[in-house]
Order: C-alpha cells, then structure tokens, then sequence
C-alpha cells in the first residue's frame, strides 16, 4: 500500500493541531512517528485511518483519492496504547473475530499460529479480564496481525507497559514487522524504540513535520537542532561556542578547532550526544571538568548527570557504573563527535563520522 497524505493540516476552531504538510510512506516499511506527548502523532494517524478528516489536503492511497472515506470503508488495523479487546469474548475469539468477519476457512490454524508467535497460546480460552496488562496488549496485537490489513497503525502501544514487558515487546514487534507485508505506522515519544525498530522514521514536534526519511538517517544527519534534541534520549548537550581568531572558544569551557565548518557567522550552537563524552581520554580529545549530580541506571546504560561551568552535562556509559554523588570528574569527547548547528537550528556539520561515510540508509522490510 502507497499512502501519501498531501498538504494536509488539521485545526479545531482557533487551534491548529497539524500545520499543512506532504508525506509520502514508503509501501511495506515501517514508519515510526517520532515526537513528544502533543507533537501530532496521534492527529497523524486518525487522518492516515479515516477516522478524522484532514481541514486541508488530501489523503491519498495507491493513487485513489480517499479524503473523508470512513475507517470502516478502509482496511486498516489499529492497535491503541489501552488494551482495547472484546471482554465477553475469549481470547481465541477475540483473535478470530476479523478472521469470521472476512469469511476464512482456516481460523483454528491462524489462529493458533498467531497466539504462539505471541506467546499467548495458553491463554486461549481465558476471558482479557483474567490476563496481565501485558498479556492484554498481546492479544490487542495478535488481532490486528490478524485482520492482514495493508496498513497497521499502531499507537504507542506499549507505553502503558512496565519496562521489561515493554523490553519484550519491541524485540518481538520488530521480528512480526521483517515477516509481514503490511505498511507499518508506529507512534513513539522513545528515539530508542525508532532506532530498535528501523525503517524510516517522521519526527513531528507542536504539529509540524520536520524531517522524515531512513531512521538511521535521520538519527545520524538530523536537519536541525530540533530533530536532534527530539531524536536524543538522554537529552543533546547543548552548547554555544564564539569565533575566537581560528578556533571556537566555548562560554567558560574549551576551545574547539573546527575547520571543516563553513560559515562566516561568529556564533554557533554545538549538539554532543550523551554517548560522545567520555571518561577516558583519547587522542584529540578535549576535557572539562565536573561535579557528579546524578547517576542512574537505565537498563545496560549509566546516566551521569554533572554540573560544569559550561552548564549541565549528561554522559551516557555502556554497562553499570558507579560515581559519588558531589565528586568531581573529568570527562571528554572528540571535536569530530559535535554536531554543528547555525544560531537558528540549521545543521552545518554532523560527527565527521557520519560525513565521512556519506549518507547512511536504514532498512525497511
């Protein structure tokens, strides 16, 4: 299925909800619509359902025209952040129900099939009332898979879930998504769950669309400090560095020697990842000094959280590590590693890197 929604935008009396915009979906990829809680995402994905009608633009799929065309009109499958399932029904009849509706002759084994993918089979006949929270959304899925429709749009489906169901989940999502046909559309607030899940991804923010194309693209060469700060989790470090003779000179931190970055401006905003600081350093590296704040643990990563004369700093660690809080520390990071960005959000220069190796194309399915 081609979906494309062009200059569509959605306002409810004096409040604009999505600001026009074109998107065209690529058929059978999964596409992740990247944004915090009120970006749009959901506003998206009823237009793209048939559920809501678009103030302005066009919905378009496999060149039809299907603006105001009623979701029961369309084949879609819906999956909600709220374990939406018929509760007098068991859980093999809630999986079957889109199977008797369509008129299938092998329900039992579809079935069956399904509920092992999920690993739901030893619930079958148990009514969503006597499940776990988890189990619920599984069934939620598996119905959805169910119904083989050529567009699955599913809307931060697993927010409601405790971490390791959440863990599960994913893994499991992204191995159903690479065996299915289906142009997928899936809302998160979690870079982490665009970045697990691949394909393309859409980052939205305040109801505008700000980039969209290949997720380790978009992750690696994101078009504004915008879609970066959107796309970082922990937070980009931010700083702000003046032209000082042939180098960059950091408010009351390093100067930074970036060469490469063409511009006459004398200001610029610099972006590091969480993931580029250091605690050891390597040739090149420039340090600053800090006074641990913080440290969390956030499933195999160590958040440090430090409080340096150039403002707060998170470093991100791979593993478990331990730091006394109030102890200073040293920590470094490669001038190569900094994004670029002009003073209004432009990217100038990503890691050199990623520009090196030229542009980066994520998988699809």
């Amino acid at each position: 299925m081609k979906l494309t929604l062009k200059q569509v935008g959605k306002s409810v009396g004096a409040s604009v909800h999505l600001h026009p915009f074109d998107l065209s979906l690529v058929p059978g990829a999964v596409t992740v619509l990247l944004g915090a809680t009120q970006a749009g995402k959901t506003s998206v994905m009823r237009l793209m359902a048939g559920l809501d009608v678009p103030s302005t633009g066009r919905v378009w799929v496999d060149e039809h025209d299907v603006t105001g065309v009623p979701v029961r009109e369309r084949n879609v499958a819906m999956v909600y952040q709220q374990f939406i399932n018929y509760p007098s029904m068991t859980v093999f009849d809630n999986i079957a129900s889109p199977l008797r509706l369509r008129g299938d002759a092998n329900i039992e084994r579809t079935v069956l099939d399904l509920a092992k993918r999920l690993r739901i089979d030893a619930f079958l006949k148990r009514l969503p009332a006597e499940l776990s929270g988890g189990q619920q959304q599984r069934v939620a899925l598996a119905r959805a898979l169910a119904k083989n429709a050529p567009l699955m749009l599913l809307d931060e489906p697993l927010v409601n879930l405790d971490y390791k169901l959440r863990e599960e989940l994913r893994d499991e999502l992204t191995q159903l998504f690479a065996t299915g046909d289906a142009t997928v559309v899936y809302a998160t607030t979690e870079p982490s769950e665009a970045l697990l899940l691949g394909g393309f991804t859409a980052v939205l923010q305040e109801g505008r669309l700000l980039q969209y194309g290949p997720t380790l693209e978009v992750f690696r060469r994101p078009q504004s400090l915008n879609v970066a700060r959107a796309f970082s989790d922990p937070p980009l470090n931010v700083l702000h560095a003046n032209r000082v003779g042939a180098t960059w000179q950091i408010a009351a931190g390093p100067s930074l020697p970036l060469d490469d970055v063409n511009t006459t401006a004398s200001s610029l905003v610099l972006g590091i990842r969480a993931s580029a600081l250091r605690a050891d350093a390597r040739a090149s590296d420039v340090s600053v000094r800090g006074r641990v704040q913080l440290a969390e643990i956030s499933g195999t990563d160590t958040f440090v959280h430090l409080h340096t004369a150039m403002g707060e700093l998170v470093m991100q660690r791979t593993g478990v590590h331990f730091f006394k809080l109030g102890s200073q520390l040293d920590v470094y990071f490669s001038p190569a590693d900094v994004y670029v960005f002009a003073l209004q959000g432009t990217l100038l220069r990503a890691p050199l890197a990623f520009e090196k190796g030229g542009p980066t194309h994520g998988g699809s399915h």
